[in-house]
């Protein structure tokens, strides 16, 4: 077949074959070990799901924050001097305060995590090896946690 009757991708192909600047050099040992699949290739241009939903978390988890300081100082303003009134008004704000999204991307989180590390077991405990020596498994949002970080 002359160069004529060749496609574009042919041509393309035969030139990249016969690269006379990658004549005799050898190949790397990274080169050699790297894994070459589309999954790898895809892989290589994102961030994994689980590291984006763990960012998605602390993003959510600061925003709530934020906003329940910002409620907090302002019930403290509106009731001065009057604890009781305070302590009662923070604890029904604390109780009815939702994070229904922010628990369903948790929930997710610490359902999925292991699969997609590809996490250990630990045959002692018949759990998930710890990661970094606390668990994966994060803490869903609550009344709880709001008076923890804001008490009466």
């Amino acid at each position: 077949m002359s160069d004529d009757q060749r496609t574009a991708a042919e041509r393309f192909v035969i030139e990249s074959l016969e690269d006379p600047r990658s004549a005799g050099r050898p190949i790397s040992s990274r080169a050699r070990q790297s894994q070459r699949s589309l999954e790898a290739y895809l892989r290589a241009g994102m961030r994994p799901r689980w590291m984006e939903r763990l960012i998605e978390i602390e993003r959510g988890t600061k925003r709530e924050q934020r906003r329940i300081a910002r409620a907090y100082d302002d019930l403290r303003e509106q009731c001065g001097a009057d604890r009781r009134a305070f302590a009662r008004r923070w604890r029904a704000i604390a109780a009815d305060w939702r994070f229904d999204e922010l628990n369903e991307l948790i929930r997710t989180h610490n359902e999925w995590y292991p699969v997609e590390r590809d996490l250990p077991m630990d045959l002692r405990t018949r759990d998930y090896v710890l990661v970094n020596g606390r668990s994966y498994r994060r803490r869903e949002l609550s009344a709880d946690w709001v008076l923890e970080l804001f008490p009466v």
